[in-house]
């Protein structure tokens, strides 16, 4: 991996091409991500780099990672992630990642933690088919049908599909386009949908199967 950056979700909205086409885009404040340590080979075993998003209130963050971030001369920040370049080496510390290294029509895949969504039956969270109507069914279509069988195994088998949380899952989308950069304001505009919802942070890469 040769470039990746930590950003917030913003919101969707829409673009226009020069046809008249629409696009539907979802807006991401990506950055900019200080560098905060560059791992090793002969210290660490591996060669990345650990990069910071979001500013917060110095009380707000531990002594560990506040030692951290004074160590790399940068601001207390919310999020830490690690990510493996190719060409860590040539980082160093309290260097700044921003928007500008995307371009427009780059493929990228995007992490994200999706919507939380409580608890749910089996339509909603494993989009299975309600109960018939009719014939002595009832009184409850939407429940989760049967169980298994009477004596043999006398038990429910494991990996059924249950009535349960839904939601707050880590998902990737692979291979969105990059349709614009706003490089004054450290903007990115993807093409589709990203998980999570408005103000959540997600992690965008260059695409690994283009």
């Amino acid at each position: 991996m040769k470039k990746a950056i930590i950003g917030k979700k913003l919101g969707m909205t829409q673009v226009f091409t020069p046809e008249g086409a629409v696009i539907p885009v979802t807006v991401v404040e990506a950055g900019p991500c200080p560098v905060v340590q560059v791992k090793n080979n002969e210290k660490d075993g591996y060669e990345a780099v650990v990069v910071a998003f979001d500013k917060q209130k110095a009380q707000r963050v531990n002594k560990p990672r506040t030692g951290a971030f004074k160590k790399a001369g940068v601001d207390t920040y919310r999020v830490l992630k690690e990510f493996r370049f190719d060409n860590s080496a040539d980082y160093s510390l309290g260097q700044e990642i921003k928007a500008d290294i995307f371009a427009e029509g780059d493929k990228v895949d995007v992490t994200g933690t999706t919507r939380g969504r409580g608890f749910t039956g089996v339509i909603q969270r494993w989009n299975q088919h309600r109960l018939k109507m009719t014939h002595g069914t009832g009184p409850v279509h939407r429940e989760v049908g049967s169980m298994s069988a009477n004596s043999t195994p006398s038990r429910v088998f494991k990996n059924k599909n249950m009535p349960g949380h839904y939601g707050v899952e880590r998902v990737t989308i692979q291979n969105l386009d990059i349709v614009k950069v706003d490089t004054s304001r450290n903007i990115l505009l993807v093409k589709g949908c990203i998980p999570g919802p408005k103000g959540s942070v997600v992690t965008i890469r260059e695409a690994v199967k283009r």
